[in-house]
């Protein structure tokens, strides 16, 4: 697969722990416009208003528009990320030309963060809009997933634990979706739009309690929109 690195400015703000006080979580705020520095990753980044609100726009390379799978990835190129909460709204959907077959479609709109990531090794939590309303319930099912690559993806989770790592939950193509995934140690949590409850759980994370950068996960079928990224890290 190509990749692409684009580097634009970062912007944080930090809130640090008292001095003599123990350590509390940081809150850093990102915001994504045209002065974030990214490693781009088999995408291009393009800044356009999107229903109503300043959007990361990550879009496929020339002559990848109809790679299906390949996913695209837009590294926080200074992030460092343990334990902590990660929120952004995320906005994903079929991109245009691609199968609407009900079998396929769980492949297009999918959207959603990673973790931890350190070359090809990253935790990623995802939602699959285009599944979430469809009479299928075997589909609607796995509307949420989790995976863990390289060794992890979603396919040998789903052959060897089945419905442990994906779960339902109600989304709309293409419309604003408030993501915030908590991390501590081998433990995350996904919530969606608010809830007070996670939508999907999982005990178990693949990689450890490991550490690397954060990136905004997608793939090249997928017309993807990323804004109002934040994240609370525990140093």
């Amino acid at each position: 697969m190509s990749t692409q690195l684009s580097c634009l400015a970062l912007s944080w703000f930090l809130v640090a722990a008292s001095v003599g006080q123990a350590a509390e979580p940081s809150a850093s705020k990102i915001t994504l416009d045209s002065n974030t520095k990214l490693e781009m990753i088999n995408a291009d980044a393009k800044w356009v208003e999107y229903r109503g609100r300043n959007a990361l726009h990550v879009v496929p390379l020339p002559g990848h528009e109809h790679a299906v799978n390949e996913v695209m990835e837009a590294v926080l190129a200074q992030s460092d990320f343990k334990d902590g909460a990660i929120e952004l709204d995320v906005a994903g959907a079929r991109r245009q030309g691609y199968s609407t077959a009900e079998d396929e479609r769980g492949f297009k709109g999918v959207i959603g963060v990673s973790f931890r990531v350190e070359g090809e090794k990253g935790e990623s939590f995802y939602i699959r809009p285009e599944n979430s309303r469809l009479d299928n319930q075997l589909f609607r099912n796995r509307s949420t997933q989790y995976e863990s690559t390289p060794d992890f993806p979603w396919s040998r989770l789903r052959e060897e634990s089945p419905g442990v790592y994906e779960s339902y939950v109600d989304l709309e193509p293409g419309a604003w979706t408030k993501l915030r995934l908590e991390v501590s140690g081998t433990k995350a949590r996904l919530y969606v739009n608010g809830a007070a409850q996670p939508c999907l759980v999982v005990n178990d994370l693949k990689l450890g309690s490991s550490r690397g950068k954060i990136a905004l996960f997608t793939r090249v079928s997928t017309d993807a929109y990323f804004a109002n990224l934040s994240i609370n890290a525990v140093p």
